[in-house]
């Protein structure tokens, strides 16, 4: 009976995917995980408990049908977990790679919780999609019939991309404007490659090209192409920009040379592997190689940061965090990683003022964890006279991302925005306050995971697909 093949979980310990040592994986920017051989995949899939109900796929932002995947790889069936993956996830490979599992699905897993181990899902997501790339299941969009809506998607991140693959699929006509020259987002020039190859991202983009979707690359709206232009253009506009400004420091020599944001570190060093002429990297202004580098911040961000310096060859690597490792809201496993990778981590410690112009120091004042606030987290306070200097040559501020100011930066009218900058959108569908405009992704919800970028695109793109069918059957009377 194929229900054999499960409930492993009680005699099969869990396995994860070989990791390169941390000497080898310091010395390029190839990801640092192994792929599972099938036999592993298929065993380790078999420790899934099937339980009744699974938190694993409740805790999924897109919902996955995880528990029925995992028995499809138990039992050989690849093509079809394959298949099934698909139906939820636009981007299961990139998922598989790069979702905080440890905080979604194998955070929320059964058996884990009953002390066996959780699932390995996001490595046998991943190792299931690689297949399916490899063995050619992954099929090109074909639509079964064209029509002549058109949608214009203003971002070409991960809810942009997501959104563009769900209406290119239903015959809609897409054009995708991004400022930069590559498609991908934060996918392409804000993760690093030993998190998520960039060959990997590519090859949807160059699927979703393939399938008739077009991109407009290097459009800044508002400066080359007006808003009020795309609307015109377009039957739909959806606007999922993310969000990239920079939340900064209040803090004397903050402005000093070599104290960097982090969007800007991780896009010189993502742009240098793809082969681009980088001069601030090459004139190491943004290239921790030979420095002593001190990061600011306890998120994935903060982590891709750290773990990049350490790969450019900086001399040291320090993290300050203003909470505890316990209140951190970066991956455990990522500062796991980091610390193999010999980062040190310095908790409950913030900077106070930086020394020097380029900078050569921190003042680093030490803190504690007070009562707790509203949120129910335990407020940072700063332990008088406890200050100290961190010697640094290059400083990472890597404090998060707000939304920049889009109505203002477009030049657009009645296009309205939450007290956080957020653009103002109908929680299920994306709606905006203007007809015929949707929202999703960060640009809506604030700073969040690509998972969620993805459904959100995904929701957004449904909801895009009921508004021009009801505004076709309005143009028709």
């Amino acid at each position: 009976m194929a229900q054999d093949r499960m409930l492993k979980f009680v005699t099969v310990p869990r396995d994860m995917p070989e990791k390169r040592p941390p000497d080898l994986r310091r010395q390029d920017f190839g990801e640092i995980y192994a792929e599972y051989a099938g036999a592993k995949a298929a065993e380790q899939s078999a420790r899934c408990s099937q339980c009744g109900v699974p938190y694993c796929q409740t805790h999924c932002p897109l919902h996955n049908n995880i528990p029925d995947w995992l028995r499809l790889t138990a039992e050989g069936r690849l093509q079809e977990a394959y298949e099934i993956s698909q139906e939820t996830n636009t981007f299961p490979e990139i998922c598989g790679r790069i979702c905080p599992q440890d905080r979604l699905c194998e955070g929320n897993c059964v058996i884990e919780k009953a002390g066996h181990g959780t699932v390995t899902i996001g490595s046998i997501e991943k190792y299931i999609t690689d297949t399916a790339w490899e063995q050619g299941w992954v099929k090109p969009i074909r639509p079964a019939h064209e029509r002549s809506d058109s949608v214009g998607i203003i971002g070409a991140g991960p809810g942009g991309l997501a959104a563009a693959d769900v209406l290119r699929r239903q015959g809609v006509q897409v054009t995708v404007y991004d400022r930069h020259d590559r498609a991908g987002g934060l996918m392409t020039y804000g993760i690093p490659g030993f998190k998520l190859e960039k060959p990997v991202v590519m090859q949807r983009i160059d699927q979703l090209r393939d399938g008739g979707v077009e991109f407009v690359p290097n459009c800044n709206v508002g400066e080359d192409l007006s808003f009020d232009a795309i609307r015109g253009k377009h039957d739909a506009v959806l606007i999922a920009t993310g969000v990239y400004k920079s939340r900064d420091l209040e803090a004397p020599g903050v402005d000093a040379g070599g104290v960097v944001r982090a969007i800007d570190y991780l896009t010189a060093s993502n742009r240098k592997s793809f082969g681009d002429d980088v001069p601030e990297f090459d004139s190491g202004a943004l290239n921790a190689a030979g420095k002593r580098v001190v990061v600011i911040g306890g998120g994935d961000t903060a982590m891709d940061c750290v773990r990049t310096a350490t790969r450019q060859g900086a001399v040291s690597v320090k993290c300050l965090y203003r909470r505890d490792r316990a209140n951190m809201p970066g991956s455990q496993r990522e500062v796991a990683n980091a610390e193999e990778e010999g980062v040190e981590f310095v908790w409950l410690s913030a900077p106070r003022a930086f020394q020097g112009d380029p900078v050569s120091g921190v003042v680093v004042q030490r803190m504690q964890l007070g009562q707790p606030d509203a949120t129910g987290r335990r407020t940072p306070e700063v332990i008088e006279g406890a200050d100290y200097i961190e010697a640094a040559d290059l400083v990472i501020k890597a404090l998060g991302f707000e939304p920049e100011p889009l109505p203002a930066l477009w030049g657009v009218e009645g296009l309205e925005v939450t007290r956080w900058g957020t653009i103002r959108a109908d929680f299920t569908t994306g709606q905006t306050s203007l007809e015929g405009v949707f929202a999703a992704g960060d640009i809506v919800r604030g700073a969040s995971l690509v998972v969620w970028a993805i459904r959100d695109g995904r929701d957004a793109a449904a909801a895009m697909l009921d508004y021009l069918g009801q505004s076709a059957s309005v143009a028709a009377q």
